[in-house]
């Protein structure tokens, strides 16, 4: 089921470019960056709020400055492909700080791609063994690793919204 996407104008784009770029920008500040005055500026963007477009505004923190210098892909498959199962498996991935991204895939020999960030490889060889094949249910883990990242961003694609 697609979720239908909201009416927005250039201006509601504009605001969403600009605080994904830094969304520590006050609101005076975005106002004069859209052209439009501060309040009717900070109503839409808590109309966009409301509506669900801006989830949360959050920190990026640099993973290296904090120590964490491994990123692991991990592809999971699961014994049984069953509604229980599954909700088992994510609620344990769930309260595992290590694990940052989560998602059930099709179209490859895993039923979860999970991302997650370590210190490094014991860190990883510990979580490994302590906690992701400790889950029920979990019968394959392959597991790559991250040397460099080519694109790194958060920004997400606004082009096709853009009326013309």
């Amino acid at each position: 089921m697609q979720q239908s996407t909201p009416e927005l104008d250039r201006t509601d784009l504009r605001i969403l470019q600009a605080l994904q770029q830094d969304s520590s920008i006050s609101n005076l500040e975005l106002a004069e960056l859209v052209g439009l005055s501060p309040t009717p500026c900070g109503r839409r963007v808590k109309r966009l709020e409301e509506v669900g477009v801006i989830r949360k505004q959050v920190a990026l923190l640099d993973p290296k400055a904090l120590g964490l210098s491994l990123t692991a892909m991990i592809s999971i498959s699961m014994d049984r492909h069953t509604p229980e199962r599954f909700e088992q498996f994510e609620r344990a991935v769930q309260n595992m700080p290590e694990i940052v991204e989560c998602s059930i895939v099709t179209g490859q020999a895993a039923d979860y791609l999970l991302k997650a960030v370590l210190p490094d490889m014991e860190h990883y060889e510990a979580f490994l063994l302590g906690k992701l094949t400790r889950i029920d249910g979990v019968t394959g883990v392959h597991s790559s690793f991250v040397l460099r990242k080519i694109v790194d961003q958060t920004a997400l694609p606004l082009t096709h919204l853009a009326r013309s």
